[in-house]
């Protein structure tokens, strides 16, 4: 990759920003050296490695490397056969305690994260340090007495020396003979060495060693004769403790040597993982998504080179996310060269930058500030000519500079590269400049590469109004506020505002006037046609706008009216049904009568001809209630004249079932006790004539060789707003798994919109479900990106 590229497009400061995650120095490394790869393969691989962090972290955001250190150069030094200290050691137990917890989070969640469970294997414990250094360093870094049984023996006899000086010194000091020569009736250390305070003017009374004296001359710290043999026993036996002790570092210390590779591959795999955990984290603080990253499309007209740039929502990943605007940027399929014009301070060089920038990111593993769907090529190269290249040292004028930059990226583009060009052919004559911008911009269409360029020259606006491949685009500019909305459009070229600002500001009319007749009327007629474009544009979006929020609010009332009318039949069949059910109890408690009635007259031996009227009257009425309160079929669905009650057979699935709600673009079929909605086009008419409902027996679905019947139906629908991301993804599992089950076509997951965090995280689920063929947004009146749709993998 171009540095000089990276360097202009700012790369290295995302790489500062990604640093600022870092957990520890090694990770931090890794950062600051990370480059976008020019292979698409192991461009994908990264993005799903930083997908499946991200995923991790949404379920248990506590997920970190811990306390560990970059212990490489311990390591090193131990396996040069150096001695460490207790703190270093310590470091190196911190450290594997904490892979050893990372492994564990990947032993037990490892098919959920498989990119990530690989890296985590290193990490496996088994090299026995941690509880040899815990077994001999304690965590105040001291070597315990339990380090080995020589190092015990030696502490007890310190002890007791220690105790033995100290015993002797206290009889010394309160010796009446002595006492009354002493500064102080204490005990204290001097050199090393146990000593008492013996006044100046004693000195030579009491047979000692003098080691020091006060400040004032006035106190002499002396080691009484009787003593020395004392203090030298407890000195020799504090020699003896620190060589066992550096014997115990030793050991442990060699230990470590010998485990070097084993602990370098710990370290270097606990990088990578922070370095994800880092990429998940950045991500999140900048609402960013994997872009999808797909191959160059061969075979495209117009010396296409098959590139393909589509960001919806773009934002700079170095702006402020509150202020900047998003842009779409994208290129339909017969179109590689976009020449951007609008005003200065408009966003066109920020727009360069932020398709650069975020190609740069995607390359590199890194997900982007863009809406979901955006995708990109894998560019092997990338080249920006941006800014000014003005060098005195040099003796170069800006332009000469912007024309170096551009042999340099001409010598080495190819079909398969990027190149952004900020005011081409700027900084000298503006014709000559207009002809050299538009030969190059030819050059580079010509040869198939994928380019953007930032303009003023009018001639260029024709060129790319009139050439295959290419296509205009502007940053529009409010006239009423005099100000730039940083909104690109793509289609149009810019206006050339310069006379209409400058009569705004104030400038006289005469010279405005002046200005006007100077210019050539052809100009003057392209500038006011486009400018009755753009006002038709305008006009065409407000009107666009409106009609559609009407048609949102006709489909709204549409529906209110058709769920009032399902309500109002509802509540119809459940007042017959509630009448039925009551009829039906008074003739059984009529037929009862008459049977009773019947005993009574034969066991009187009466005659029973009167009963048979009122019995077939029974009769009659019996098989009126018999039948089920049936649907009204008169309201229908306009587009299609499907009926409520009407049978129909849903296709996907194989059943019949009666119309029992109906939408603008959803049917509601009642299959036996299950209610299930699908599309209308899934709707396949049986007969026209109201049916009563049976419960319908639904094929029978085998699974692990049995053949057991299909299971109930979950619902076509469940609402996860408010969950967190860990309950969620149960839920949702359970879901779909219960969905396959019951042979359902298609459910709805209900998630809002809000962050897209947890959009993100049940779609990488639904991408990996088994049971999921695709998915895909909900329809604008289903909730539009707050509902994903999944398709439920057939039997």
């Amino acid at each position: 990759m171009d540095e000089k590229t990276l360097n202009i497009l700012e790369y290295p400061k995302i790489l500062s920003r990604l640093a600022a995650y870092a957990s520890f120095s090694a990770s931090q490394e890794l950062a600051g050296s990370l480059k976008p790869t020019r292979s698409l393969e192991e461009a994908r691989r990264r993005q799903a490695v930083t997908s499946e962090a991200a995923r991790l972290l949404s379920v248990n955001d506590t997920v970190s490397i811990g306390g560990a250190v970059d212990i490489r150069p311990l390591v090193s030094l131990a396996r040069r056969g150096g001695v460490l200290t207790p703190g270093e050691l310590l470091n190196i137990k911190g450290t594997l305690v904490s892979a050893r917890e990372l492994y564990r989070v990947f032993d037990h969640a490892g098919d959920d994260y498989p990119r990530l469970s690989a890296m985590a294997e290193p990490l496996s414990p088994g090299l026995g340090l941690v509880d040899a250094i815990s077994r001999c360093i304690s965590e105040r870094g001291e070597v315990m007495d339990q380090a080995s049984d020589k190092l015990a023996g030696i502490r007890r006899e310190v002890k007791a020396a220690h105790e033995k000086l100290l015993s002797k010194l206290d009889r010394i000091v309160n010796d009446s003979h002595i006492a009354p020569m002493l500064q102080e009736g204490i005990v204290t250390q001097r050199n090393g060495r146990y000593v008492i305070p013996l006044r100046a003017d004693y000195k030579g009374r009491v047979k000692a060693i003098i080691h020091d004296q006060s400040a004032s001359g006035a106190t002499l710290f002396v080691e009484p004769l009787a003593t020395v043999e004392l203090n030298n026993q407890w000195q020799e036996m504090i020699l003896q403790e620190q060589e066992e002790e550096r014997r115990v570092l030793l050991e442990l210390s060699s230990q470590v040597g010998a485990n070097a590779e084993a602990l370098t591959h710990i370290v270097e795999s606990l990088a990578e993982l922070d370095f994800a955990f880092m990429c998940a984290r950045y991500a999140q603080d900048l609402r960013a998504v994997e872009p999808e990253l797909i191959m160059f499309e061969q075979g495209r007209p117009d010396n296409h080179p098959g590139s393909t740039i589509r960001l919806y929502q773009a934002r700079h990943p170095l702006l402020d996310p509150a202020a900047v605007v998003p842009v779409d940027l994208v290129l339909d399929d017969k179109t590689f060269a976009l020449v951007l014009t609008g005003p200065n301070t408009g966003g066109k060089t920020v727009t360069l930058k932020t398709l650069g920038l975020l190609v740069l990111m995607a390359q590199s593993g890194l997900h982007i500030p863009v809406r979901s769907g955006s995708a990109l090529n894998v560019f092997p190269k990338i080249f920006a000519d941006i800014g000014d290249e003005q060098s005195i040292e040099q003796s170069l004028s800006t332009f000469s500079g912007h024309i170096r930059n551009i042999v340099h990226i001409l010598k080495r583009a190819d079909r398969a590269s990027l190149v952004l060009l900020d005011e081409l052919g700027a900084g000298t004559d503006p014709q000559e400049g207009a002809s050299l911008a538009r030969a190059i911009l030819s050059n580079l269409i010509q040869r198939g590469i994928t380019c953007l360029v930032a303009t003023h020259y009018p001639e260029l606006k024709t060129y790319a109004h009139s050439t295959p491949g290419a296509i205009n685009g502007s940053m529009e500019f409010d006239l009423k506020s005099l100000r730039p909305t940083y909104r690109l459009n793509i289609g149009l070229p810019g206006r050339s505002n310069a006379l209409l600002i400058a009569e705004k500001i104030g400038l006289p009319a005469s010279i405005i006037e002046d200005a006007r007749s100077s210019t050539s009327p052809e100009d003057m007629r392209a500038e006011d046609l486009l400018d009755e474009i753009h006002n038709q544009r305008d006009m065409a979006r407000i009107d666009r706008a409106a009609a559609e929020n009407e048609r949102i609010e006709a489909e709204k009332i549409k529906k209110e009216l058709a769920d009032r009318l399902a309500t109002i039949e509802d509540e119809r069949r459940d007042v017959l049904e509630k009448a039925r059910v009551e009829a039906e109890k008074r003739i059984s408690d009529l037929e009862n009568e008459l049977s009773s009635l019947r005993k009574e007259l034969t066991k009187a031996r009466q005659p029973l001809q009167a009963l048979e009227k009122p019995r077939e009257s029974l009769s009659e009425l019996r098989e009126k209630t018999i039948k089920p309160v049936e649907r009204k079929s008169e309201m229908t669905l306009p587009k299609t004249g499907l009926r409520l009650g009407e049978r129909v057979r849903i296709r996907s699935l194989g059943l019949d079932g009666v119309i029992c709600g109906v939408s603008s673009e959803d049917v509601e079929v009642q299959v036996g006790s299950m209610r299930l909605r699908t599309r209308q086009d899934e709707i396949e008419r049986r007969s026209s004539a109201p049916v009563v409902e049976k419960p319908v027996e639904p094929p029978s679905r085998s699974f692990s060789g049995t053949g057991s019947t299909m299971a109930p139906s979950p619902g076509m629908e469940i609402d996860l707003r408010g969950q967190r991301a860990e309950d969620a993804l149960i839920a949702m599992e359970r879901y779909i798994e219960s969905a396959y089950l019951a042979g359902m076509p298609f459910v709805r997951i209900i998630h809002g919109k809000g962050t897209g965090k947890l959009r993100q995280v049940l779609r990488d689920a639904l991408r990996a479900s088994p049971h999921v063929t695709r998915w895909e947004d909900g329809l604008r009146n289903e909730g539009g990106e707050g509902v994903t749709v999944a398709h439920i993998q057939a039997d």
